[in-house]
């Protein structure tokens, strides 16, 4: 599998859940916390990351990205030090390995402790 593409993604603040991620859940799934990336959002909910990235000048193109947490075997977190001005998260998972950078305006805690929710308590489940 190719995640070439997910390593570009940057996530920039928490924002509200965008309505039409209703429609991505299935029977059970809520979603938890939203965050706005470069063009679209990341979602994540109580079985998955959802990450929907808008493509294309018009942006009606929509590739999602559905990543259950049960494929998470180990994540890192990174804050932002004095040259460095983007926090970072690191999955491995079943799919491979995937980067994601953190503006200074996403909390990396904030973003690490539902990570450590979803793969401990969520996907043990």
């Amino acid at each position: 599998m190719e995640t070439a593409p997910i390593l570009t993604w940057t996530l920039q603040q928490e924002i509200p859940v965008p309505a039409d991620v209703a429609s991505l859940l299935v029977e059970g799934e809520t979603a938890v916390a939203s965050f706005k990336t470069f063009r679209d959002s990341a979602t994540f909910t109580t079985r998955r990351l959802i990450v929907r990235d808008a493509q294309g000048i018009t942006g009606k193109k929509v590739e999602i990205y559905s990543l259950p947490y049960s494929s998470i075997h180990m994540w890192s977190s990174e804050n932002a030090g004095k040259l460095d001005w983007n926090s970072e998260i690191e999955l491995w998972t079943k799919a491979g390995h995937i980067k994601i950078n953190l503006a200074k305006s996403a909390d990396v805690r904030r973003i690490d402790g539902l990570i450590a929710w979803a793969v401990l308590q969520v996907a043990k489940a």
